[in-house]
Parts: C-alpha cells; structure tokens; sequence
C-alpha cells in the first residue's frame, strides 16, 4: 500500500530529474548555437572554393582528374554520422532505418551481388551498424567521432580518397540529419566520391561567364587542385550539419522531459492535496478508497518519457 511518505519522495524524485533535464537542455542549446555558428562561417569557404570551380567549368577545356572518373561499382563505402551519446530522442534509430534502406536502395542499383562497407561515425551509430556485420556488409571502425576537430577530419577524408583511387570503395556516401531548424532535421544520402561532375556544373554561377580569367599554370592543374578542397569542405559541412542536428534533438527531447516532468509533479502534488482531504486524521484506509475519494485526481498516471 503506497503511503504519502512514499509519494512525496515520488514528488521529489521527479523534481530532480527536471533540473537534470532542464540543465541539460541549456547545454545542448548552447552547443547547437555553435554547431549553427560554424556553418555559418564554413559558407563563405565554400563559395570561394564553388566560386573559382565555376569559373573553370565556364571553359571549353576538358578536365581530367581520377576523383571524378566513374567506373564499375563492386563495392559501396556509406559514411553514416551518429552520435556518440544518448537521450537525443530518436535520432540514431532514424538514421538507422534509414540505413536499411539505403542499404536496399544501394543493391538495387548496382545489383545484390555488390560489397557494402558501412563507416559508422559515432559510438551509438557503431554500436547499431555491429548487428548487421556480416558476409555480404563490411563494418569499418574508424578514429573519427562526433568530438573530433578538424584534423581528424581531414585525416578521415584522405583515407576515403586514398581507398577510393586505391579501388578498395568504387563509391563512398554519406548518411546524416541535414539540419533544418531546432524542430527540423532531414535525413540525407549525399555522394562523395567520385565528385559528381554534374553536380558541379548545375552549381555553376552563371556570372562566371561574364567575368573571364586567365589560368597558370593551366585550367586542369588549378581544377585538380581546388577538387580535393572542395571534397574537405563538402565533408566538414556534413559533420557539422550532424553535429548540430544531434544538439537540437537532444534540446527537443530534454524539453519533452522537462514538460512531461512538470506535469507529473503538479498531477502528484494535486493528487496528495486530494488524499489530505479525503482521509480523516484517525483513520486508516486503503490507497484505492482514498483515490476514489477525489475523481478529478483521474491523471495521475502521466509518466516521464526519457
């Protein structure tokens, strides 16, 4: 039989785990501004580097680099962006079953025979991909995690280019939360390598042909130059993009808690006033009689969604 001692440790239990929830909030808030701050300041690289390629495609000149050659696809790297911590609401288990998806998606393309790395970035997201490892998907570990600077990222990259022209992946993507809003987050499958010549040309900035420049040494040497630039900065936004997608999850499901936390403590305090009530100091009754005493009191089951 619960008494009111055990309720108001209820009471209290709950409170504490608003402040927790709360504060972690604040900081997840915090760390998104900054994830949002960098994406801000990486924009302006981006377009110096798409600027000067858009000038190059404006030419007649033919470019030839091994980053952009399409060849026979036998195996597929997806560079998947996790998490490398929890209570972040669902975010890791989207990204997962999107994954399986891809996965799907990937064999159908280029047939069931194809080999499938996966490239899991974040303990959470390595932890899940472990299930699947098999004969037909590869899981490749590597050092990069959501807490990594720039240098290991620029690390990571060199190796998926170093296993692209090596033969080992004939195509790597990544997988991640492109970050919209606080609210908002889109999963997306982006192609790294090969670059997509296309997709470089439908980017191309139309005032470039009004503005024509000369090239030394040569338009090929500066396009083989500024391509791997651009595969750095195309990589880092991503990893910032999924850093900042993973905060503002996190902000909304601790937001989640904290109300669900506030609710329960109010519905707690409202249902101990209505066991006051009903029990006459002298008297000796059961929780069920004294609940029954009170039917506005009906919403005491409301709980904490962690």
């Amino acid at each position: 039989m619960s008494t009111l001692r055990e309720l108001k440790t209820r009471i209290g239990s709950v409170a504490s785990t608003q402040k927790t929830t709360s504060a972690m909030k604040m900081i997840s808030s915090s760390k998104m501004r900054k994830a949002t701050g960098q994406l801000q300041r990486l924009s302006p690289y981006r377009h110096m580097v798409q600027h000067v390629i858009s000038h190059l495609l404006v030419t007649d000149q033919q470019f030839d680099s091994p980053l952009i050659a399409e060849r026979d696809v036998q195996r597929v790297a997806l560079v998947v962006f996790g998490s490398d911590d929890g209570l972040c609401g669902g975010f890791n288990v989207n990204i997962f079953k999107q994954l399986l998806v891809t996965i799907k998606q990937v064999r159908n393309e280029y047939g069931a025979q194809v080999g499938i790395t996966i490239v899991p970035v974040g303990k959470k997201m390595a932890k899940a991909v472990s299930k699947i490892a098999g004969k037909d998907i590869q899981v490749e570990k590597v050092a990069l995690n959501t807490r990594s600077g720039s240098e290991e990222l620029y690390a990571f990259t060199d190796l998926m280019k170093t296993r692209f022209l090596e033969r080992t992946f004939d195509r790597v993507e990544m997988l991640y939360m492109h970050f919209i809003s606080t609210g908002k987050q889109v999963f997306t499958r982006e192609q790294l390598l090969p670059v997509s010549y296309q997709g470089l040309a439908d980017n191309v900035d139309p005032r470039a042909a009004n503005s024509p420049c000369l090239f030394e040494p040569d338009a090929n040497t500066i396009f083989n130059t500024v391509l791997p630039l651009h595969i750095k900065s195309m990589l880092q936004d991503v990893f910032i993009q999924s850093t900042a997608s993973e905060q503002s999850a996190r902000v909304m499901a601790m937001q989640a808690a904290s109300d669900n936390a506030s609710c329960s403590t109010s519905c707690s305090w409202s249902t101990t006033n209505c066991v006051n009530r009903a029990s006459p100091p002298s008297c000796s009754i059961s929780w069920a009689d004294r609940w029954n005493a009170n039917a506005k009191c009906n919403d005491y089951n409301r709980t904490i969604i962690l």
